[in-house]
């Protein structure tokens, strides 16, 4: 027997009345959208929305978005492992590195990284610029030459090792060492060198210099060691804004040419913080330096903190406006020098060297205008670099009796002009006061007594002067 319409009509509304509420309250919540979206802020359900007690939500982590991995500063960085370098201090890891450079070469604000657990091995290496702002050369690890001249490819200079060429805003640093296995080079005659029964014989001079700048700017080295060098430890040329800080140089007290920091025809140059042992001078100036400014350096054993040599082979050389502030020099052959030939052009001038400590410093004070590196084959010549503005202040400490603690020796022709000294102060190490300073045809005042007194300077302008030749500086 079928239901009756009315019945079958009257149980349809009472479902439909029913199941309403329900179904429309729950579609009203279910996008897909929503669910994301609660998944990664941890929205509450839909009982807490209505007055349930809020719990914090389990975190979903297969909705969870992760930030973006940090891969901008990584991909900045270049290891030379990455490009085949070995690091096992016999394998040549010279093409890894030149790759390696290539690329951070190319990329702002990259570095080429050397990592501090290898040893790598280059040979004589240029590189050259220009490269995107920002570039570093970061050793942490140690790099090195080949061991001596008998390593040494044939086809690479010896002149040299790594040149940095033609760059702008460049920084060489880290926590590592570039280490010159110099020895085998100090065996060679580098310098006029002693001979049979008394005779000088001629020296090659053909060891590598182990960093050279040429031709950059705006460049950076710092805290690095750099030891044993072949020949000059750093050197710059053709550059301008030269930062160097925190340096730790070093090599023995008998290695030839091993200059620290050496600059020539460079501007704008800052020399803080280091310290600086070898065989020769701490820091030499050469010929076309301005503006240098060498501050809280230590330097010892070697020849001291030199300007010079110029004037060459009748060059003409042109040094102005260099400043020696807070450094101390020990057991070195020379303090604070001025040195050039006879013969050269040019001029000296506005030099200052201020608060300098001296501790058993064989010559603390001297300009030599007979400069030679071979006594008895250079001629005595009239023209001279005209050396003028020379300013001693606070230069106290210990001299080696040997010599006189100060020594100015200045050209017949064109005398050292407008030297000043104040609270200069120099004791003998060991033994006697040595109270005869030297002086020929130097012209200056002193301020304060002196320790010992420098009466042989002489008072005002040379008659010499009257007509100041061109120095063409």
């Amino acid at each position: 027997m079928g239901i009756p319409c009315a019945v079958l009509a009257f149980c349809i509304a009472i479902a439909f009345l029913l199941l309403s509420p329900r179904g429309v309250y729950g579609r009203s919540h279910f996008h897909k959208g929503k669910q994301s979206h609660r998944g990664r802020s941890g929205g509450r359900t839909m009982e807490s929305q209505v007055g349930s007690p809020s719990v914090p939500p389990t975190e979903d982590t297969s909705t969870v978005i992760s930030p973006p991995s940090d891969e901008g500063s990584d991909s900045c960085i270049f290891d030379v492992r990455s490009f085949g370098a070995v690091g096992d201090g016999s394998t040549d890891d010279t093409e890894a590195f030149r790759s390696a450079w290539k690329a951070a070469c190319e990329v702002e604000s990259a570095t080429l990284l050397v990592p501090a657990d290898g040893v790598f091995m280059l040979t004589s290496t240029i590189f050259s610029g220009p490269c995107q702002p920002g570039l570093v050369f970061q050793v942490d690890g140690v790099i090195m030459p080949p061991d001596g001249p008998n390593c040494w490819p044939k086809k690479d200079s010896k002149r040299q090792w790594l040149v940095f060429y033609e760059l702008e805003g460049m920084t060489l640093g880290g926590e590592g060492t570039v280490e010159g296995n110099g020895e085998e080079w100090w065996k060679l005659p580098c310098k006029p060198h002693r001979g049979p029964n008394g005779s000088t014989l001629p020296g090659t001079c053909d060891s590598p210099a182990l960093i050279r700048f040429f031709m950059s700017c705006n460049v950076t080295v710092r805290d690095l060691r750099i030891e044993n060098s072949p020949q000059f430890h750093i050197k710059f040329d053709g550059c301008e804004g030269v930062h160097i800080e925190g340096l730790s140089i070093n090599s023995p007290a008998f290695s030839p040419n091993t200059d620290g920091v050496h600059i020539e025809n460079t501007r704008s140059v800052a020399i803080y913080n280091s310290m600086i042992s070898n065989g020769d001078d701490c820091i030499s100036i050469g010929p076309g330096c301005a503006d240098v400014d060498i501050q809280n350096v230590t330097c010892g054993p070697g020849h001291g903190i030199s300007i010079g040599s110029l004037g060459m082979h009748n060059s003409q050389a042109c040094v102005s406006n260099v400043t020696v502030r807070n450094a101390v020099i020990r057991n070195s052959d020379n303090g604070v020098r001025i040195k050039t030939w006879q013969g050269g052009m040019g001029a000296v001038s506005g030099i200052s060297f201020d608060t300098v400590y001296m501790e058993n410093v064989r010559n603390c004070i001297i300009i030599d205008q007979y400069y030679c590196s071979n006594k008895g084959v250079c001629s005595n010549q009239s023209s001279a670099v005209y050396v003028s503005g020379v300013s001693y202040s606070n230069i106290k400490g210990t001299y080696d009796v040997r010599s006189p603690p100060v020594h100015f020796a200045c050209s017949d022709t064109l005398p050292c002009t407008n030297i000043t000294m104040v609270e200069v102060e120099l004791l003998p190490h060991e033994g006697e006061l040595v109270d005869d300073p030297f002086c020929w045809n130097a012209y200056g005042a002193m301020q304060t007594a002196t320790i010992p007194p420098i009466d042989c300077l002489q008072d005002g302008q040379p008659e010499a002067l009257r007509e100041m030749p061109n120095l063409g500086c």
